[in-house]
Protein backbone atom coordinates (compact mmCIF):
# COMPACT_ATOMS: atom_id res chain seq x y z
CA UNK A 1 0.00 0.00 0.00
CA UNK A 2 1.41 3.25 -1.01
CA UNK A 3 0.28 6.76 0.33
CA UNK A 4 -1.74 8.47 -2.11
CA UNK A 5 -0.75 12.12 -4.20
CA UNK A 6 -3.17 14.10 -2.10
CA UNK A 7 -1.79 12.93 2.02
CA UNK A 8 1.83 12.83 1.38
CA UNK A 9 4.40 13.19 3.94
CA UNK A 10 5.22 15.86 5.41
CA UNK A 11 9.02 16.50 5.43
CA UNK A 12 10.61 13.70 7.41
CA UNK A 13 14.06 12.43 8.29
CA UNK A 14 16.26 10.56 10.85
CA UNK A 15 16.60 12.60 13.84
CA UNK A 16 18.08 9.88 16.06
CA UNK A 17 18.34 5.81 17.29
CA UNK A 18 17.61 5.04 20.90
CA UNK A 19 19.14 2.75 22.51
CA UNK A 20 17.73 1.05 25.91
CA UNK A 21 20.78 0.90 28.64
CA UNK A 22 20.99 -0.15 32.31
CA UNK A 23 22.83 2.95 33.04
CA UNK A 24 23.96 5.64 30.74
CA UNK A 25 27.32 6.68 32.43
CA UNK A 26 28.45 2.53 31.89
CA UNK A 27 26.79 2.32 28.45
CA UNK A 28 28.09 5.80 27.37
CA UNK A 29 31.93 5.15 27.86
CA UNK A 30 31.01 2.97 24.15
CA UNK A 31 29.93 6.09 22.36
CA UNK A 32 32.98 8.11 23.87
CA UNK A 33 35.09 5.48 22.50
CA UNK A 34 33.44 5.49 18.92
CA UNK A 35 34.06 9.57 18.95
CA UNK A 36 30.63 10.62 20.08
CA UNK A 37 29.88 13.57 22.10
CA UNK A 38 27.23 13.82 24.53
CA UNK A 39 25.51 17.23 23.70
CA UNK A 40 22.58 16.65 26.57
CA UNK A 41 21.34 14.77 29.24
CA UNK A 42 18.04 14.92 31.33
CA UNK A 43 15.87 13.05 33.87
CA UNK A 44 12.23 12.92 32.83
CA UNK A 45 9.86 14.70 35.07
CA UNK A 46 8.52 11.42 36.82
CA UNK A 47 11.85 10.45 37.79
CA UNK A 48 11.11 6.57 35.94
CA UNK A 49 14.40 7.25 32.99
CA UNK A 50 16.99 9.43 31.68
CA UNK A 51 17.92 10.01 28.71
CA UNK A 52 21.55 11.60 26.86
CA UNK A 53 22.20 12.47 23.83
CA UNK A 54 25.30 11.99 21.54
CA UNK A 55 26.59 13.56 17.95
CA UNK A 56 28.50 12.03 15.62
CA UNK A 57 30.20 13.50 12.97
CA UNK A 58 27.92 16.38 11.66
CA UNK A 59 24.64 14.66 11.71
CA UNK A 60 24.59 10.75 12.96
CA UNK A 61 23.03 11.17 16.81
CA UNK A 62 22.79 8.66 19.11
CA UNK A 63 20.31 8.50 22.13
CA UNK A 64 20.44 6.44 25.75
CA UNK A 65 17.82 6.17 27.85
CA UNK A 66 18.45 4.18 30.83
CA UNK A 67 15.58 3.62 34.17
CA UNK A 68 15.84 5.62 37.04
CA UNK A 69 13.45 4.76 39.67
CA UNK A 70 10.84 2.49 40.10
CA UNK A 71 9.13 0.56 37.46
CA UNK A 72 8.15 1.80 33.68
CA UNK A 73 8.05 0.78 30.00
CA UNK A 74 11.70 0.88 29.97
CA UNK A 75 12.41 -1.63 32.91
CA UNK A 76 9.34 -4.17 31.46
CA UNK A 77 11.75 -3.28 27.84
CA UNK A 78 15.08 -4.08 29.47
CA UNK A 79 13.60 -7.22 31.07
CA UNK A 80 12.33 -8.54 28.52
CA UNK A 81 14.90 -7.66 25.55
CA UNK A 82 18.00 -6.91 27.07
CA UNK A 83 19.97 -3.64 26.54
CA UNK A 84 19.70 -2.75 22.42
CA UNK A 85 18.10 -0.95 19.65
CA UNK A 86 15.03 0.33 21.24
CA UNK A 87 13.41 3.31 18.75
CA UNK A 88 13.89 5.31 15.51
CA UNK A 89 13.30 8.60 15.61
CA UNK A 90 12.02 10.73 13.06
CA UNK A 91 11.86 14.27 12.86
CA UNK A 92 8.48 15.19 10.67
CA UNK A 93 8.12 19.33 9.82
CA UNK A 94 4.38 18.35 10.81
CA UNK A 95 3.22 15.50 13.30
CA UNK A 96 -0.55 15.74 12.29
CA UNK A 97 0.03 15.74 8.65
CA UNK A 98 2.12 12.89 9.17
CA UNK A 99 -0.06 10.83 11.28
CA UNK A 100 -2.90 11.70 8.77
CA UNK A 101 -0.93 10.13 6.27
CA UNK A 102 0.55 6.95 7.67
CA UNK A 103 -3.21 5.98 9.30
CA UNK A 104 -4.21 6.56 5.30
CA UNK A 105 -1.36 3.78 4.44
CA UNK A 106 -2.76 1.81 7.19
CA UNK A 107 -0.16 2.58 9.81
CA UNK A 108 -1.25 2.06 13.05
CA UNK A 109 0.06 5.38 15.27
CA UNK A 110 -0.50 5.47 19.01
CA UNK A 111 0.65 7.48 22.08
CA UNK A 112 0.33 11.25 21.02
CA UNK A 113 1.46 13.74 23.42
CA UNK A 114 2.73 16.99 23.99
CA UNK A 115 6.07 17.12 25.33
CA UNK A 116 8.23 19.55 26.75
CA UNK A 117 9.71 20.74 23.44
CA UNK A 118 8.25 18.04 20.92
CA UNK A 119 5.31 16.57 20.15
CA UNK A 120 5.44 12.83 19.76
CA UNK A 121 3.72 9.48 18.59
CA UNK A 122 4.80 6.17 17.53
CA UNK A 123 4.49 4.34 14.79
CA UNK A 124 3.66 0.90 16.46
CA UNK A 125 6.22 -1.61 16.16
CA UNK A 126 3.50 -4.46 15.14
CA UNK A 127 4.34 -3.21 11.58
CA UNK A 128 6.64 -5.53 9.06
CA UNK A 129 9.66 -4.07 10.26
CA UNK A 130 9.18 -4.92 13.52
CA UNK A 131 10.72 -1.27 14.46
CA UNK A 132 9.36 1.16 16.84
CA UNK A 133 9.29 4.83 14.91
CA UNK A 134 9.30 7.57 17.29
CA UNK A 135 7.76 10.72 15.34
CA UNK A 136 8.64 13.76 16.65
CA UNK A 137 8.07 17.58 15.63
CA UNK A 138 10.36 19.70 17.53
CA UNK A 139 8.99 23.19 19.25
CA UNK A 140 10.76 26.56 19.52
CA UNK A 141 11.75 25.84 23.50
CA UNK A 142 12.98 22.89 22.54
CA UNK A 143 16.00 25.18 21.63
CA UNK A 144 16.53 26.62 25.11
CA UNK A 145 18.12 23.16 25.75
CA UNK A 146 21.42 24.10 24.29
CA UNK A 147 23.02 24.79 21.25
CA UNK A 148 21.17 24.47 17.84
CA UNK A 149 24.06 22.80 16.12
CA UNK A 150 23.77 19.98 18.93
CA UNK A 151 20.45 19.80 19.22
CA UNK A 152 19.27 19.49 15.81
CA UNK A 153 20.75 17.42 12.56
CA UNK A 154 22.79 20.15 10.60
CA UNK A 155 21.75 22.15 13.45
CA UNK A 156 18.09 23.66 11.88
CA UNK A 157 14.70 22.55 13.23
CA UNK A 158 13.10 20.36 9.90
CA UNK A 159 10.70 23.30 7.91
CA UNK A 160 7.62 22.73 5.71
CA UNK A 161 9.04 22.99 2.59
Amino acid sequence: MSVSDDSRMPPTRVDHVGIAVEDVDTAEQTLFALGCERVHRETVADGSFEWATYVLGDASRLELIAPVEGESFLTDYLDANGPGLHHVTLEVADIDAAIEALEEAGERVVGYSVEDGWTEAFVSPQNPTGALFQLMEYHDDYADKGPDEALFVHGERLQNE
